[in-house]
C-alpha cells in the first residue's frame, strides 16, 4: 500500500508543481492561452491572485515529497506535513471546482485532483 501511496503523491506532487510554477513564472501567458480556447470566458483573477495560488501549489507539492529526515520531529511525525499539504490542496480544489461551476465550466479536473489529494491525506493519516 506504501508504493501507490507514493506514487499518488508523486503524481500529486508532479501536477502541481508544473501547475504552480507556470502561474508563478507566465501567468498572463497561462491566461491569454487559456482564454483563447473556444467558449471560454474571461479569466477574472487579478495577477496578484494568480501568484498566491501558484506559490500555495507549489509549496504543496514541495511538502509532499519531501524527505522525512529533513524535517523538524512534530511535522515528521505521522507525516503530519503530508497531512496538511493533501488538506490544503483538497480544499484549493474545492474552490477551484466552485469557481469553475459558477462560471458555468466543467470542474471534473477539480475534482478528479481533490479525490487524489484526499486519498493521499487518507493513507497517510491511518499510518
Amino acid at each position: 500500500m506504501d508504493v501507490f501511496n507514493w506514487i499518488a503523491q508523486l503524481l500529486l506532487a508532479g501536477i502541481f508543481f508544473f501547475a504552480g510554477a507556470s502561474k508563478l513564472v507566465a501567468y498572463r501567458k497561462v491566461v491569454k492561452l487559456l482564454e483563447s480556447r473556444p467558449r471560454r470566458k474571461e479569466i477574472l483573477l487579478p495577477k496578484w491572485q494568480g501568484v498566491l495560488i501558484g506559490l500555495l501549489e507549489v509549496s504543496a507539492a514541495l511538502a509532499l515529497v519531501i524527505p522525512t529526515p529533513w524535517l523538524p520531529f512534530a511535522l515528521a511525525q505521522h507525516h503530519l506535513l503530508v497531512c496538511m499539504a493533501s488538506l490544503g490542496l483538497a480544499l484549493l480544489m474545492v474552490v477551484a471546482a466552485t469557481y469553475h461551476i459558477r462560471r458555468k465550466e466543467p470542474s471534473s479536473p477539480e475534482f478528479t485532483l481533490f479525490l487524489l489529494s484526499f486519498l493521499v491525506l487518507y493513507a497517510r493519516w491511518i499510518q
